[in-house]
């Protein structure tokens, strides 16, 4: 099946992204993702040394988990994990946290 299958289109106006909506805006930092992945804790490490505090949405603990992931898809263009918003902006995955660190660009978007 792959990251794409040929279920339903996503329901952007359904209870579960609402949810996504209402969480993204909810806090500074917002890194959905799951407790096992690699990428996941890459990003999370770049905002523990700017000792910013961030909401974690782990995934897999969530019977939503699959659900929330697609509005994500729709949202970012990509499933995958992790997705982080900062100040409600998507602004990449693992990598893309740890560049943006490198830089010195992620402490700028904090401010």
């Amino acid at each position: 099946m792959g990251i794409f299958s040929s279920k339903e289109p996503v329901d952007m106006s359904g209870p579960v992204a609402q949810f996504v909506r209402e969480t993204i805006a909810s806090d500074k930092v917002v890194i959905f993702s799951k407790t096992y992945c690699p990428y996941c804790s890459m990003a999370k490490e770049q905002f523990r040394k700017l000792s910013q505090d961030f909401t974690a949405i782990e995934l897999e603990s969530r019977e939503d988990g699959s659900e929330i992931q697609d509005v994500l898809g729709e949202i970012t263009g990509a499933r995958t994990v992790p997705r982080v918003f900062v100040k409600g902006e998507f602004i990449g995955g693992g990598t893309d946290v740890k560049k943006l660190y490198n830089d010195g660009s992620l402490k700028k978007m904090l401010e």
